[in-house]
């Protein structure tokens, strides 16, 4: 199974993982989810439209990053599990 990593748990960064599945799942785990969960959701979903990646289990350890960072974040770990 591919994995693919990148970020750091750092404050206003984020840890994503990214892994070979049968389907497409996003999980989310963000110190501020009860305000931004949507979004954090939506600029992952727009991410592997746009790099039409499926099939992957995402993983985002947030701690306020902003949305390009996740999604900075997400494209190097989807590049390091190739």
């Amino acid at each position: 199974m591919k994995i693919g990593t990148a970020g750091s748990k750092e404050s206003n960064d984020c840890f994503v993982t990214v892994r070979e599945s049968d389907k497409t799942d996003i999980i989310i785990d963000s110190v501020v989810a009860a305000f931004f969960y949507d979004q954090i959701k939506t600029t992952v979903e727009e991410t592997l439209k746009e790099m039409k990646i499926e099939n992957v289990i995402v993983t985002i350890e947030d701690k306020g990053a902003l949305d390009y960072t996740i999604k900075s974040r997400l494209i190097s770990a989807i590049k390091r599990m190739k």
